[in-house]
């Protein structure tokens, strides 16, 4: 089905990248929540929901089911699915890991090599919403894999493209940081000052996923979000 980068944006200030009968995929904005949580604020979800029952003059409640979520800082790639018969499908292919996602970082301090591959033992703890990284297995720890490489190198940061392999709770933030590179704003893993805007420089950039029901490849590309940072990494 071929590559994307085209965004449809709505009068809600939506970011549709790709939407079909089945599902429909968002560039979120740093700030956004994906799901509602305790803060009460307004999800995304509920705004695609509008979307979808203004566009199709829908009458009563709009189906759309949550497949993955975006930490509240981060931008990027959000998959939802329209359908009952797509909801599962994904839920499936996200399980079984049969989707390929690319992130993209922006790190302050030189990674130990130009590209590697880490591997942790991830260990969550709730009351911080917060995973701590180790060398070795603990108890209650899940093992969490990623790809990194240096894509470019700016005047005062540098940028990461990141392979997940697994996918973990705060993965990329907590791995990046046990090698003392954390990212660009990102206070709870040790960056020295936050964004203005409260958001953290890593960004979901590339999803690569079987259709959930026409059965073909289907890539898509998140532009970035417009700051001075990630203006220098396109």
């Amino acid at each position: 089905m071929g590559s994307s980068e085209k965004i449809l944006s709505t009068p809600k200030n939506l970011q549709v990248l790709f939407e079909d009968n089945h599902l429909i995929i968002i560039n979120k904005r740093p700030g956004d929540i994906v799901q509602g949580d305790k803060t009460g604020d307004k999800p995304l979800s509920e705004v695609v929901k509008e979307y979808l029952k203004e566009k199709y003059n829908k009458p009563g409640n709009v189906y759309l089911g949550v497949v993955h979520r975006l930490d509240r800082p981060t931008s990027g790639l959000v998959v939802f699915a329209k359908t009952s018969k797509a909801l599962p499908r994904l839920n499936k292919i996200f399980a079984e890991k049969n989707v390929k996602k690319t992130y993209w970082a922006v790190v302050k301090e030189v990674p130990p090599k130009k590209e590697d591959t880490l591997v942790h033992w991830l260990k969550r703890n709730p009351k911080q919403n917060k995973s701590f990284a180790y060398e070795k297995e603990i108890p209650d720890s899940k093992k969490a894999i990623l790809d990194y490489r240096i894509l470019k190198e700016l005047n005062t940061f540098f940028l990461l493209e990141i392979d997940l392999k697994t996918g973990r709770h705060h993965q990329i933030r907590s791995q990046l940081a046990a090698i003392n590179c954390p990212i660009k704003g990102d206070l709870k893993y040790g960056f020295p000052r936050s964004n203005k805007d409260a958001s953290i420089h890593l960004h979901a950039r590339r999803l690569e996923i079987v259709h959930p029901v026409k059965n073909e490849t289907l890539t898509i590309l998140a532009p970035l979000p417009t700051d001075p940072v990630w203006d220098a990494c396109s």
